[in-house]
């Protein structure tokens, strides 16, 4: 009969409180089928009938709960979570005849740690007239599951004190508060506990230790667990793939998923989906997505929250919107997390009119937004044109309180600097105060950096040691970044120094940094000096320095090196090209120039650019073979720009060809009929001519056209302070003593013959 009872008893509850007594009282007519007929109903899950029978019991009957039925109705609150009733239940333990034995106390700690109510289990603990392992292991549990670590490590220590050896539930646990306390050290003692427990090879500590070797980023430890797992089950394999996906190692993470998938016998979740779905992304990779989004489908998780919510941003980081949308929109219920990836996706890809629509179509919904929904849509106001929009959204920040949250203002202090609107990314900085972080600092000064506020960035970073937060090497970059841009030396020494001082490591990345900054501070020997100290030059090492040679008119050294780098079979990019034609340019090695040119494609797969046809302009130009250089700019497959005419301009100067320089500078100014450049270096091959008449023309038609010469700047470091000075200055400090100097510097010169007649 009571087999039979479930869909009698799920249209009993359902009715009227009227009618609730005549459905019901056949069940209570003695005290045993009473008890009997709330335990079938905790058999069959029916949780909520169970705890509605048991108070119409305890309200029309005198019967008594025997203590199996409260051990059943104490189960039913904690799978229902429900702490009301749980107390409710309790509080009738207490109050009846019932004696608890030590297996109901135990039911009713694991109800209260599974509710969260720690005071409520620990009382209880406390209490007991004896405890078993199960006892403690169930409040352990509730500690570790409530965030209460160092509660939990403090009874497993009391425990193994008084004798009591640990089992795999207590050792899940105790893995757990390792975990969740970021206790890797304790974490690793209980590793050697479980390994020499008769426990050891029990599925719920190694389970347990992979979930926490993975959180403190040890994936060979986890993986060596794992390795060991005589039979892997679901969480066994979701969290391997989990921790590889998690920590970058995306290429793992999915020959894994094809190693479960391979073996058979295991049916993933939508939490594996998750975690593969997410390494498709990381590797921007969407034929593998496709390929396991049909195996989500087969496995009935095509509208699942989580495996879609991944699916969805996977399909919008490859640039699949259309895919990612239509995913979205299978999705039964999209909850926020939903939400935020297709509003992510499309911020990613500039759509900022889209993303406003999806955030007020959300907040329609009654969905309230988290900090990682503003976020994302600041993340789409990144251009000028969008910055009516961000301040829109900048304005929702403070309504709702998000500007209290420190990533949030550095997303908006990114969003500013973006816009150029380096003023009011000042002023969201400041508000941070002492609540800045790491990243809002180098925010800040990547922004300094990208609107050439030099000078801000020194301030800004001796401002960030005084306030003892540790440079990154992101902080390291834009400071040497701005060295190199002031050719400050003395303060790239004082950086190399404070490297060298605090132990950062000197990866490649910050040495090949350290290298730019010394060559274009001028100083050659500091940075091959540098180079010499790296194990395995890359790329951009070698280009580097390739480089530098090559702007000093180190043509030979520039060539040497290119061809050490050959030789130790590192391939060149770009970069490394436009350095070994420049180095050609000023040695004279025009068919070595040439030939390099020609092979681009051919030997090196690099299809030539603007940069590198202007190199080859500039090679044939110095080796004074203008018409050559004006025929290949004419039979270029790109469209020439200002560069590729200026270099053949410049060219014409120095060998006082003016036939050429003059339709070089045509070509500039019929691009660009204002530009400066164009304008004095014809004047001043008229005047190497000495064809006044048309220099004098040139310089009125400069004036009519409102054309003005950029004015020189240039700048010396005196006492740890950065002096610029601009050509005809009237605004200096010191100007009057400047100008006393370069008269008297005037008078000299002409003593000595040295004028010459220049622009």
């Amino acid at each position: 009969m009571i087999r039979n009872l479930k869909p009698q008893l799920r249209y009993t509850f359902s009715c009227s409180q009227s009618n609730l007594k005549s459905n019901v009282v056949p069940f209570f007519r003695t005290e045993p089928s009473s008890n009997d007929y709330i335990s079938s109903l905790c058999k069959q899950n029916l949780y909520n009938e169970a705890l509605e029978a048991f108070k119409f019991m305890r309200k029309n009957t005198n019967y008594s709960i025997s203590p199996s039925s409260y051990v059943y109705l104490i189960s039913a609150c904690s799978s229902l979570r429900s702490l009301d009733n749980g107390r409710e239940v309790h509080g009738h333990i207490l109050a009846s005849k019932c004696q608890p034995d030590i297996i109901l106390y135990n039911h009713i700690l694991n109800m209260y740690g599974k509710c969260g109510s720690l005071k409520d289990a620990r009382k209880v603990f406390d209490d007991m007239p004896e405890r078993n392992l199960v006892s403690w292991t169930s409040v352990i549990a509730g500690y570790s599951q409530n965030g209460k670590e160092r509660d939990a490590i403090e009874l497993y220590f009391q425990m193994l004190n008084l004798g009591i050896t640990p089992d795999q539930f207590t050792f899940g646990s105790i893995i757990k508060a390792c975990s969740g306390g970021g206790n890797v050290g304790l974490g690793r003692q209980i590793h050697a506990q479980v390994v020499k427990s008769e426990v050891g090879s029990h599925l719920i500590p190694q389970n347990a230790l992979i979930a926490m070797y993975t959180k403190f980023d040890q994936i060979s430890n986890a993986w060596n667990v794992f390795s060991r797992v005589a039979k892997k089950d679901l969480i066994s394999w979701g969290s391997m793939i989990a921790g590889f996906s998690q920590l970058g190692y995306a290429r793992e993470a999915l020959c894994h998923f094809k190693e479960m998938h391979r073996h058979g016998g295991y049916q993933p979740n939508e939490f594996i989906f998750g975690s593969v779905f997410s390494a498709c992304s990381s590797l921007l990779h969407p034929e593998y997505g496709k390929q396991i989004h049909g195996i989500c489908i087969k496995f009935g998780f095509g509208r699942n929250i989580f495996a879609g919510c991944s699916l969805c941003d996977m399909y919008a980081r490859c640039g699949f919107l259309d895919f990612a949308r239509t995913i979205f929109n299978q999705i039964e219920r999209p909850d926020l997390a939903s939400w935020n990836a297709i509003i992510a996706g499309v911020a990613n890809n500039s759509n900022v009119n889209e993303a406003i629509s999806l955030f007020a179509h959300m907040r329609h919904l009654e969905l309230i937004p988290d900090g990682l929904t503003v976020r994302s849509l600041l993340c789409a106001c990144t251009s000028p044109l969008a910055l009516s929009q961000g301040k829109q959204v900048h304005s929702y920040i403070i309504k709702m309180g998000f500007d209290s949250s420190v990533p949030v203002c550095n997303t908006l202090l990114t969003m500013y600097a973006k816009c150029s609107m380096l003023c009011n990314a000042f002023l969201v900085f400041e508000e941070l105060g002492k609540n800045a972080d790491l990243v809002s600092w180098n925010s800040i000064l990547t922004a300094c950096m990208q609107h050439n506020q030099a000078e801000e960035i020194f301030r800004l970073f001796n401002l960030m040691l005084v306030c003892q937060i540790k440079p990154d090497h992101i902080t390291l970059t834009n400071v040497m970044g701005a060295c190199a841009e002031m050719a400050s030396m003395e303060m790239g020494n004082q950086v190399h120094c404070y490297i060298t001082k605090t132990g950062i490591v000197l990866d490649v990345s910050v040495t090949n940094n350290l290298m730019d900054m010394y060559i274009k501070c001028g100083s050659l020997e500091s940075a091959r000096e540098l180079f010499d100290c790296i194990e395995d030059p890359d790329v951009v090492s070698w280009s580097s320095l390739i480089v530098g040679y090559a702007q000093f008119g180190c043509g030979e050294e520039s060539l040497e090196l290119f061809r050490r780098m050959r030789n130790q079979g590192v391939r060149p990019n770009e970069v490394t090209l436009l350095g070994v034609l420049s180095a050609c340019s000023h040695v004279g090695l025009v068919e070595e120039g040439w030939e390099l040119y020609r092979n681009m494609e051919s030997e090196y797969g690099i299809t030539p650019t603007r940069e590198h046809c202007s190199c080859v302009v500039d090679l044939l130009g110095r080796a004074g073979h203008l018409h050559e250089a004006e025929a290949f700019i004419n039979q270029m497959a790109l469209d020439p720009d200002i560069v590729v005419w200026k270099s053949l301009l410049a060219a014409c100067k120095t060998h006082g060809n003016l036939d050429v320089g003059k339709r070089a500078a045509e070509n500039i100014l019929n691009i660009d009929p204002t530009n400066s450049a164009a304008h004095v270096l014809l004047c001043n091959i008229y005047a190497s001519s000495k064809r006044w008449a048309d220099v004098a023309r040139l310089r009125g038609s400069m004036k009519e056209r409102g054309v003005r010469k950029i004015p020189g700047q240039s700048w010396i470091e005196v006492k740890k302070k950065i002096n610029v000075f601009f050509a005809e200055d009237s605004n200096h400090a010191e100007k009057d003593k400047i100008y006393a100097i370069l008269e008297e510097l005037w008078l000299q010169m002409l003593d000595e013959d040295h004028i010459q007649f220049q622009i």
